[in-house]
């Protein structure tokens, strides 16, 4: 793997993190402790440096089990987590994204981590009551401190973020360097303000279900798929769509042309989008993560691009669709639209 700088820093990540919402069972869908090891060890060995999860995720394993396979090489990861959610039911200040819960949060990271410091401290989800002063002012406190070294932010709306890093980088605060959302063929929405956002902000972009749920992953054609359990889930969440499944068919002709798989398609379009996003991979056993991860080694080409780009486009709505007119284009700018060169510098 190649690496990537992380958004507006000079931290280098590689070009696939490696999702560590898998480690452990308690979720009832996840790796056992050896089979955890054998796909982070797969991740490493094919130059893997970026590990991501949460102090949520399997109720606090799987940051043990990344403590645990760091070890004494824990200089060499960039080990990426997050607070928000709750660790105890009932407590009001057990999740949120207030001071106390970052601190106490944190702290608990750190010991399950056995590590003195994170390297990537996400906020894992807005919760539109902390003032957003209180927020940055806090995370950029633990930087001072050295227990981060850089901030990030998840599921949040544009707005939010925009207001965030403009007000820390009025008061020298810490801004966010990366954005984590959900981002895949099968939900573009993002499209709309986040990403547009991250490229003005200069935030690297980590989508997380970067394969829809698994409608991506080859397991599902239009015709139907396998009926078990995790089919019929799928199918009430709204995944199973005839629209989700259509794009699922033509990842599939393209994976057919390239020789590779439907996820590493999917996976790919992520890549080679102009926001250069940094797909967040999870996998169950180290099989998985090698098929992953071996999308660097199949690159699609402009064409297929342009088809899955076709087969999975939205309206974006207003005021986008609206500014885009042709109308409105000559009218703003004085019908030179097309003389005026867009990219600055």
């Amino acid at each position: 793997m190649r690496f990537k700088l992380l958004g507006n820093s000079g931290l280098r990540v590689s070009e696939i993190s490696l999702g560590a919402m898998t480690f452990g069972e308690e979720w009832g869908f996840g790796s056992s402790k050896e089979e955890s090891r054998r796909v982070f060890d797969a991740y490493v060995e094919m130059g893997g440096n970026f590990i991501d999860t949460a102090n949520r995720y399997t109720e606090g394993t799987s940051e043990k089990y990344v403590g645990e396979f760091v070890g004494r090489e824990r200089e060499r990861f960039v080990i990426a987590t997050k607070y928000t959610l709750d660790m105890r039911k009932g407590d009001p200040n057990a999740s949120g994204n207030h001071r106390k819960n970052l601190v106490q949060a944190l702290n608990a990271s750190l010991r399950r981590l056995n590590t003195d410091y994170i390297d990537l401290y996400w906020v894992h989800a807005w919760d539109f009551i902390t003032p957003v002063e209180e927020i940055m002012r806090a995370l950029d406190d633990q930087v001072r401190l050295g227990k981060v070294l850089y901030v990030g932010v998840s599921d949040a709306p544009a707005w939010c973020v925009s207001q965030a890093n403009t007000i820390a980088s009025l008061r020298g605060w810490t801004p966010f360097a990366a954005l984590q959302i959900e981002y895949s063929l099968v939900e573009r929405t993002p499209e709309r303000d986040l990403i547009p956002m991250a490229e003005a902000l200069n935030l690297a972009v980590t989508p997380w279900s970067p394969l829809g749920g698994g409608v991506l992953s080859g397991k599902y054609s239009k015709d139907g798929g396998p009926p078990d359990a995790r089919f019929t889930k799928m199918g009430k969440s709204g995944k199973l769509t005839e629209r989700n499944l259509a794009i699922a068919a033509e990842v599939g002709r393209i994976a057919r042309e390239i020789g590779g798989t439907s996820s590493q398609v999917a996976l790919n379009w992520l890549r080679q989008r102009p926001t250069g996003c940094i797909p967040v991979v999870g996998a169950r056993t180290a099989a998985q993560i090698r098929e992953n991860c071996d999308c660097v080694k199949v690159p699609l080409s402009l064409d297929h691009l342009k088809r899955l780009d076709e087969a999975s486009k939205i309206d974006l709505g207003f005021p986008h669709d609206f500014l885009a007119s042709e109308n409105i284009r000559n009218i703003v700018y004085g019908g030179t639209w097309d003389r005026i060169e867009k990219r600055r510098g």
